[in-house]
């Protein structure tokens, strides 16, 4: 009844039921629901189908507030659809033939502990890991990648680029003139698009981007320090600071801290994400934000939806930003 009720063969039916990972995921996912639909009950000893679905959600940094954001999101959309997250870490590429982190290995680990597919956030994927989740069916949406190997890898973001010009706009209507841009790495997507955001503000106000003042380093507390301090030291500090990242802003608002000036009588800061950070931080941060949680939610639901085989309305999904006035911007 469930083969026929799942227009597959009886052969294929059993493969599912009885937990096998050579059934394409789409396969798999009809057979399943034919399963639920009916009621049925396998044999004692056999793995039920009934059973929750699992997916992988994979992070390049467990701990920052921006991953939490978007593992909420995650988690959420996979209760309503009863089905479990397992998170882990990108793998450490290993080059020996034990190695459990090449390409294939990865994907075909996947594949025969029968994941519906993976989800894998800020990361830098290479076209080998991609070419490899193809051949081994295990369907892959990535949400604000370093990069994208093939344009045809489904993936969710945010409005980088509006966000960018928002957050500049912001600070030249405060009479700003002279505003730094701190940066993410020089490859994230993401990071060039509000890049670009921020250099189109200064544009269309008839201020000429200033090279020394946009730096690159990392989306972290750190990088946000060494690049504050290096804005600030500079014989024509800028009067205002666009970061890419709200740890990012921490970072800066600490190295005007240690010279002696005040956020925002002395220098406006503006961050972006809008992570519980943003909030708690002194002043309240101004920030950008991008709908981190809502981000995890459609990142799920698409995976699903490729796992089913669906077929999708369009691969790149970008989510609106909203600028959020808080304490740390101010006239100049």
């Amino acid at each position: 009844m469930v083969a026929e009720a799942a227009g597959v063969s009886l052969p294929t039916a059993s493969k599912v039921i009885n937990g096998r990972g050579d059934v394409a995921s789409s396969t798999r996912a009809r057979v399943e629901e034919a399963a639920r639909e009916l009621g049925y009950v396998p044999p004692v000893g056999r793995r039920s189908v009934v059973a929750a679905r699992v997916v992988d959600l994979v992070f390049d940094d467990l701990v920052s507030p921006y991953s939490l954001e978007v593992l909420r999101g995650v988690t959420e959309a996979a209760t309503e659809a009863a089905v479990d997250v397992v998170v882990n870490r990108v793998p450490a590429a290993q080059t020996g033939p034990a190695g459990d982190s090449t390409p294939e290995s990865w994907a075909n680990r996947l594949k025969s502990a029968g994941r519906e597919g993976i989800i894998v956030v800020t990361s830098e994927l290479t076209e080998e890991q991609v070419d490899a989740f193809d051949r081994a069916d295990v369907p892959l949406v990535v949400i604000d990648p370093l990069n994208l190997p093939r344009v045809d890898v489904t993936s969710v973001g945010a409005t980088n680029f509006s966000g960018g010009l928002s957050a500049t706009e912001h600070l030249l209507s405060l009479g700003h003139r002279r505003i730094g841009f701190v940066g993410g790495p020089v490859r994230a997507a993401c990071g060039q698009a509000r890049l670009h955001g921020y250099r189109a503000a200064l544009e269309k106000a008839g201020v000429s981007p200033d090279t020394d003042l946009a730096l690159h380093g990392a989306f972290s507390y750190p990088a946000g320090l060494e690049m504050g301090n290096r804005l600030l030291e500079a014989p024509e500090p800028p009067t205002a600071v666009f970061a890419a990242s709200d740890t990012t802003a921490l970072g800066v608002i600490e190295a005007a801290r240690r010279r002696g000036l005040r956020v925002p009588d002395d220098l406006s800061v503006v961050g972006f994400d809008d992570t519980i950070l943003a909030s708690l931080a002194t002043p309240a941060l101004t920030v950008v934000r991008q709908p981190l949680p809502d981000m995890g939610r459609v990142a799920l639901r698409t995976l699903l939806r490729l796992a089913a085989g669906e077929s999708l309305d369009s691969h790149h999904v970008e989510l609106a930003t909203q600028l959020v006035v808080r304490d740390s911007t101010a006239p100049r």
